[in-house]
Order: C-alpha cells, then structure tokens, then sequence
C-alpha cells in the first residue's frame, strides 16, 4: 500500500477547517385570503387607518339615515304621483272643456254641400255656421258656399282625403275664379283669417278640430321660410326674398272625421256637421294615391329640390275618384 509523502500530510494538517456553506433562506407562506376573517387575519392596518375607517363609516351611516327621513315614503310617493295625475287630468279636462265651450255654441246659420263621386249622388252635408266665435271665418265659407263672393264651392273636388279628415281645394286665386270675386270686391287674402285663428289660439285651449268639425286652411306650417337671393334692379345688386311654395288663400277646407290636434296649428274652425256625417265617411272610403315618402329616390329628390319630387308630393292621399261639390248655398 502506497504511503503518502511527508510533505502532503504536514500541508494537510496545516489547512483550515473547511467553512459550512450558507444556510438556505425560508420564504414565508403568506397564507391565501379566501374569505373575509381570513383577511383580518392576514391584514394589518395601523390605528390611523382603523379611525379613518371608522369615521367614514360612521358618516355614512349618518348620511343614509338622514336621506331616509328627507325622502318620503312609498305610500307617500304613491299619493304625490296620484296627485300629480289627477292635476294633469284636471288640467286636461279643463282644457277640452273650454275647447268645446268655444265649438259647441248654437249655430247661427246653416250650409249645405250636395256631394258627388264618380258622377253619383252620395248625399248632403248640412253644415252648422259660428258667427259668434269665428265671425270673418264663418261669413268667408256662407259668402263662398252662397256665391256671394263672385265665386263659390260649386262643381270643385276634393283634393286630399286623410285618415282623420278630408280637404276640399278650395277656389283658385288667380284665373276666372280671381276675376269673379274682383268684380264683387271679394279679397281673397288671409290676413284676417290669421288674425282671428290667432285670437282664438290664445282664447281657447285644448282640441279645437274635434270630430265633425269644419275648418278654413289659413296657413301651412311645413312651409320653408323664404330664401334670400340677389337681384339686378336699376343697375344695382339688391337682396330679394324669394317665396317657396305657395300659402293657403283663406278658401280650402276640411270636414274632420276624427279628432284631428295636427290641424290646429294650420286651420281656422268656422262650423260643424249637423246632419250628413255618413257622406263624409263616403268620402273619407274613396281610395286615394299612396304616399311614397320613404323612397330612396323621392327623397333625394326632395333633398336637391327638384320640381317633379314637389309635383309629386302634392299627389299624395290625392282620391282616384272624382269626389265634386255638385250644389252648394245657405239654408234658411
């Protein structure tokens, strides 16, 4: 067996000890908080953070009870909301009342209208005047049912028929049905047509145009305002307004087949129907042209203005049939 040498045993016995290694550093388990006492129990907070805590919840705490007995009960909330629907029902009654207080007075003169389609009698329509709410009203339908005017209602159509009413056209303001009524000194403007729609406007509230009403045509408001262009006059560049479309001359009317609230805002309500009101439904059957508003083209072409959208617009719920005033006056 083999002997080490000398030097190696004295150099190994004048080593060091060999030095341990380094202990291996524990991580701590942070336990996982699946529920709220485990998280007080994992969790720290320092007194500072416990009292802002606390006071915060103190507040509101406070803050809820105190909107608490501000807001008012739910048998409370039940009684203003029952009152505040009897108010809107009261105010709505009211409303219509004294609407129908300013319709629903006596006649003071009565009209007839004998109706045609087609060529055929269908019937008479006898019409109860109110000279004593709409007086220019009521004496420009007896002067253009009798022919006083110079003109009258005899042997013109019916232009529209809607779902709630329909619209005779009326007499034209230019042409031989103008000239007629110049020689009688007839105007046939609506400035006082719009005088009185508007006092009566302001007097009564409510529905006016209720079923079986009869209405003068005293403005359109779908009418665009009138556009402002430059004219050459005298050698000079002056600003003109340019009127689009064309207004009601105060002799259109309608006879309503239902509460119609759209036409307060354009007609002026001058009687009603008392007898009649079956050739009114007549009337009101008669097929008419569909709308076709929603189509793409029509609509571009209203867009850009051109004339043709316009000509066709005005055939719109146009009847098919020739609905006509064959005889027309004042009864006695």
């Amino acid at each position: 067996m083999l002997q080490s040498p000398k030097f190696l045993q004295s150099s190994a016995h004048c080593l060091p000890p060999p030095t341990p290694p380094p202990p291996i550093p524990q991580l701590q388990v942070v336990p996982t908080c699946s529920s709220f006492p485990s998280i007080k129990q994992c969790c720290k907070f320092s007194r500072r953070e416990l009292t802002i805590g606390s006071n915060s919840l103190l507040l509101a705490l406070l803050a809820s009870q105190s909107l608490e007995a501000l807001l008012p009960s739910k048998a409370q909330a039940e009684n203003l909301v029952d009152d505040d629907t009897n108010r809107t029902e009261q105010e709505a009654q009211t409303s219509n009342a004294t609407a129908a207080a300013s319709t629903d007075r006596s006649p003071t003169k009565r009209a007839f209208l004998d109706i045609s389609i087609d060529g055929e009698p269908v019937g008479r329509i006898i019409i109860g005047l109110q000279e004593d709410d709409a007086p220019v009203g009521a004496a420009r339908f007896g002067s253009l049912v009798s022919g006083a005017a110079g003109t009258s209602y005899r042997r013109k159509e019916f232009i529209k028929i809607m779902p709630n009413y329909v619209q005779h056209g009326g007499v034209r303001s230019f042409g031989i049905d103008a000239e007629l009524a110049k020689k009688t000194g007839t105007n046939l403007e609506v400035d006082n047509l719009m005088e009185e729609w508007e006092r009566l406007n302001e007097k009564c509230a409510g529905i006016k145009n209720k079923a079986g009403s009869v209405s003068i045509v005293v403005r359109d408001p779908s009418r665009p305002p009138p556009k402002m262009k430059l004219v050459a006059r005298k050698g000079k560049l002056e600003i003109d307004q340019e009127e689009v479309g064309t207004a009601p001359n105060g002799t259109e009317f309608v006879i309503t087949t239902k509460d119609s609230p759209e036409l307060d805002a354009s007609t002026l309500v001058v009687g009603t129907v008392l007898e009649g009101k079956e050739v009114v439904e007549k009337i009101g059957a008669v097929k008419t042209v569909q709308e076709n508003t929603s189509s793409p083209y029509f609509r571009v072409a209203k867009l850009i203005g051109d004339k043709r959208a316009v000509v066709a617009e005005r055939g719109f719920n146009r009847p098919y049939a020739k609905v006509v005033i064959t005889n027309c006056g004042l009864m006695k």
